[in-house]
């Protein structure tokens, strides 16, 4: 799924996606290394026309990877200990965007809005087609973690039980608004 159809379906799960993937300017993007090991690396994520964009440096191992094997996963950057703030987290398929027009009028787009340049056709740009999400977090309170994952809608609080664990899943209703 394209990131406008999360937005449509699930508005509050992609407004919170929106503020902790979309709007720090930076993600990290974990991709498939040819020996099959994880390569973990920074991009910045762009929304155009619906769709959740990513730019790489023409020739960037990270690119490589993706031009391989499109399985992705992109997680928001953590800046704290107590996670308050929580993960958010992507999982899905990179597609290579190579239409000239559109990488224009991303160039374009980006260069309005973020203030760097990119050249077209000097750049390697993907759309993420969407998998699932899921967004985690804790209260520094009580300790306790909650999970929404979507889809298919899930949403629960584990109730912190020692200082390294928590219970089993209690279903709760805060974020994701059932599918018709």
């Amino acid at each position: 799924m394209r990131w406008d159809e999360l937005e449509r379906r699930q508005p509050r799960l992609a407004s919170v996606g929106r503020r902790r993937l979309i709007e720090p300017g930076v993600l990290l993007v974990a991709t498939i290394r040819r020996d099959g090991t994880p390569r973990l690396s920074p991009v910045e994520p762009f929304v155009m026309d619906g769709a959740l964009l990513l730019s790489m440096m023409w020739g960037s191992r990270k690119a490589a990877d993706l031009l391989r094997d499109p399985r992705v996963l992109l997680h928001s950057i953590v800046t704290g200990r107590d996670g308050a703030d929580g993960e958010f987290k992507v999982r899905g398929r990179a597609f290579v965007e190579d239409d000239p027009i559109l990488q224009q009028r991303y160039a374009e787009q980006v260069g309005e809005q973020l203030g760097w340049h990119p050249v077209p056709g000097r750049f390697h740009l993907f759309s993420i087609d969407i998998d699932d999400v899921v967004y985690l977090r804790y209260d520094d309170a009580t300790g306790d973690q909650y999970l929404a994952s979507w889809p298919p809608g899930r949403e629960f609080v584990r109730r912190l039980t020692s200082a390294t664990s928590v219970g089993d899943p209690e279903p709760v209703h805060d974020l994701l608004i059932a599918d018709p």
